[in-house]
């Protein structure tokens, strides 16, 4: 069983910045979990495939090696038992490899940065769809993406904000998020990237009197 992402105590500190934020600006914000952004499982087959073909040849070259021990442990010897020990030896050091790749931590050492990096943004894009941030009247939409497992944090706006705000605006906000996320304090860094964000906004997007809440402020814990 998978452990809680946030408890009910976590999720409505989280909404009730959101909240606070969009008391003053007509923008959206909008906030989402994920475990992980993608489960890799082409990379890591890759490197258990990799690995094997390595194993396969370093036993191919000491075939003659192998053969001699066989001959010399067991009494009834086949010429056959060499190829066998071999491609059996194969196929079970290409499982453990592909075992140890799905273990938290070592996907990253397999993976290249850049293809965790498209990864987790385009879950993000795909999340920014679904969950109708393109949507809002003025284009004011903006959704802070956490992925756990990458360590990595995206944060999208809608056009009418990237019309008028700088991506380079939100680098400082991601940041500060990616280091209390490192030092175990998600909520508490998540709840100041809402803060500072709607400090953000509101430069820009201030509250307009026929303003409505368009999307919810509830955090979105998405599946992996």
């Amino acid at each position: 069983m998978k452990k809680q992402i946030l408890s009910e105590e976590d999720n409505k500190r989280i909404s009730d910045a959101v909240s606070r934020a969009e008391s003053k600006t007509s923008g959206e914000i909008v906030t989402a979990i994920i475990r992980e952004s993608s489960d890799y499982a082409f990379h890591e087959l890759l490197a258990a495939m990799f690995g094997g073909f390595i194993f396969y040849t370093v036993c191919l070259l000491s075939y003659s090696s192998i053969a001699s021990w066989l001959e010399r442990t067991f009494w009834t010897y086949k010429e056959t038992w060499p190829t066998v020990v071999i491609g059996v030896g194969t196929i079970l050091f290409m499982g453990l490899l592909y075992l140890l790749a799905n273990l938290e931590g070592v996907d990253r050492l397999i993976v290249p940065a850049s293809t965790i990096s498209m990864k987790v943004k385009r879950r993000a894009l795909l999340f920014f769809s679904e969950a109708g941030l393109f949507d809002t009247r003025d284009r004011t939409g903006i959704v802070i993406f956490i992925s756990l497992r990458e360590k990595r944090v995206e944060l999208l706006a809608d056009k009418g904000i990237n019309d008028k705000v700088g991506k380079e605006t939100w680098n400082d906000i991601v940041d500060e998020l990616i280091i209390d996320i490192k030092h175990g304090k998600m909520v508490e860094g998540l709840v100041k990237a809402v803060e500072n964000c709607g400090d953000r906004l509101i430069e820009h997007f201030p509250i307009k009197p026929d303003d409505e809440n368009e999307l919810s402020n509830q955090v979105h814990i998405l599946e992996d």
